[in-house]
């Protein structure tokens, strides 16, 4: 399959094309406004498929909206008509199409010329309205607010949200992606005589910088966030592609003393928390129980020897692990339980806990082995 891109290094296009490039061996044309206007020539001869996402959304004069907009969707329709080639076409408009501001008029007209060149040629045409659309890859004080309050955020930088209560309509990248690929088979959404793309979040303007602001946070108090719900989880994907280059790790806060260190790493409200334990030899650390606790063991460098005894019987059990065969231990409540550094260098264990720990409700008591 040959496929032609228009507007090939804006948002959408890079995002397609990579997605085209890793998952599908088609051969992709790339059209942008540096391209040599003769290659349109060849590129809409040979297409099979054209996914028109070339576009203006703020130019210096409004004038240009129609020229961008509506004028060049005009020159490829053109190109494809003269190479006789009805092609499909799937085209980038906006719900703004609907509205009679000049970005919108000129959307508006450039989707009259797809349908009336799909009317004449007989060649299939899908148009999707999009609304806001945000991922990674997308430009701040440009694509959609949502880029703009990621890259500030990311930064440091002030954010003005003028309406907090104003609803926004969202739509994350590659559930777009998502939806062009099926276009490929001809299973594309259609409603109303225009393609859709089924996943909508519809989200509170004020919310997104709240939960941005919570992103930035987790670097401090290491709660990562609800990763379960849809947007969310979009939104913290997008919000860390944001990072600057120089702002990718962060320290984190070691407790150390001569036994070795226990680190933190992230903490969740409803999936526990995850640490990082450094002894050395021969050190033994633990020999306390929980009420309601419990934790899973995983030595991943070094050998260990971790030992249980239920609270009220004598009985001890002994399991021997090693980083050179990995190996999840269970801690369950009521049980004491130590760990040791039985080899000759440092024994590095990962240890997850079924709740953040609470300073004021530790329930942690000591009792040995």
């Amino acid at each position: 399959m040959k496929i032609l891109i228009t507007g090939s290094r804006g948002f959408m296009g890079k995002n397609l094309i990579q997605r085209l490039r890793f998952n599908t061996d088609a051969t992709v044309y790339e059209y942008d406004t540096d391209s040599d206007p003769a290659s349109l020539e060849t590129y809409t001869r040979d297409a099979d498929i054209v996914f028109h996402l070339a576009g203006i959304n703020r130019p210096d004069d409004n004038d240009e909206f129609m020229k961008g907009n509506c004028g060049f969707t005009k020159t490829v329709l053109d190109a494809l008509e003269a190479a006789d080639n009805p092609a499909k076409i799937v085209v980038s408009s906006s719900i703004q199409a609907s509205l009679s501001n000049p970005y919108g008029q000129s959307k508006k007209a450039g989707e009259d010329l797809v349908f009336g060149y799909a009317k004449r040629t007989g060649a299939k045409a899908v148009i999707y309205r999009f609304p806001n659309v945000f991922g990674k890859w997308s430009r701040p004080n440009y694509n959609s607010a949502v880029a703009t309050f990621c890259h500030n955020i990311a930064r440091n930088e002030p954010v003005r949200v003028d309406d907090p209560e104003r609803i926004l309509h969202l739509v994350y990248i590659d559930d777009l992606v998502d939806e062009f690929m099926a276009c490929l088979e001809d299973k594309e959404h259609i409603r109303d005589g225009y393609g859709y793309v089924p996943t909508v979040y519809d989200v509170k303007l004020g919310t997104i910088p709240e939960l941005l602001y919570s992103f930035r946070d987790q670097r401090k108090s290491l709660m990562v966030p609800h990763l379960s719900e849809g947007f969310e989880k979009k939104l913290y994907s997008t919000y860390l592609s944001f990072l600057p280059e120089d702002g990718f790790s962060y320290p984190l806060d070691m407790h150390t003393d001569q036994r070795g260190s226990f680190t933190e790493f992230v903490k969740s409200d409803d999936r526990g928390q995850v640490s990082v334990n450094i002894s050395k030899p021969g050190i033994v650390k633990g020999n306390h129980w929980h009420d309601s606790k419990n934790e899973k063991f995983l030595v991943v460098k070094g050998e260990g020897l971790i030992k249980f005894r239920k609270i009220g019987d004598d009985r001890v059990i002994e399991y021997r692990v090693s980083g050179d065969k990995l190996e999840s231990v269970d801690i369950p409540c009521g049980y004491t339980h130590s760990i040791a550094n039985v080899g000759d260098g440092e024994m590095v264990t990962i240890m997850w806990a079924n709740e953040a720990f609470d300073p004021d409700h530790p329930d942690t008591y000591y009792e040995e082995v």
